[in-house]
């Protein structure tokens, strides 16, 4: 019986020895299909895949307007503090208090990626971003404000 099993697990180790150089196999025979982009030299023409994750942003329109409310709930979901939110308190023409941002902080240095931020966002205010290279001698200037300066709430965002 032990004879038999050794020989059956032998056996099942081939068959997927084969299945997992099935693809590196099929690169052999047709290399056109290899996704490998050649980096840093392509570094002008890199364009990454929709789901990657390379840093968190808030993008802006061309009137230089956001979607963020302010409202914290990513601030709030990130597990490790990498979003801090700045907000100050506008009163409109009808007296009413409201809330904007005055400064949304990311910490690129201490996030995960998790992407907590941005499944939570009501407005969908977040996403990710395309940069990748943050290599740098200084922590600090992996802290990046978010809202460009100037910018507002765009209208009927609430």
């Amino acid at each position: 019986m032990m004879i038999k099993e050794y020989f059956s697990d032998i056996f099942n180790a081939i068959i997927s020895l084969m299945r997992g150089m099935k693809v590196t196999l099929s690169y052999f025979v047709r290399p056109s299909t290899i996704i490998t982009q050649k980096y840093p030299e392509n570094r002008d023409t890199l364009v990454m895949f929709d789901r990657f994750k390379g840093e968190v942003i808030m993008p802006h329109d061309e009137n230089n307007q956001h979607t963020c409310t302010g409202c914290g709930i990513c601030e709030i979901n990130c597990p490790n503090g990498s979003i801090e939110i700045i907000s100050v308190m506008n009163v409109t023409e009808e007296g009413k208090k409201k809330r904007a941002i005055d400064k949304h902080i990311y910490r690129l240095g201490m996030c995960t990626f998790c992407g907590l931020c941005i499944k939570t966002c009501p407005s969908n205010a977040l996403a990710w971003g395309q940069e990748f290279e943050h290599a740098v001698f200084d922590r600090t200037k992996l802290n990046k404000v978010l809202n460009k300066e100037g910018s507002s709430l765009k209208k009927g965002v609430e």
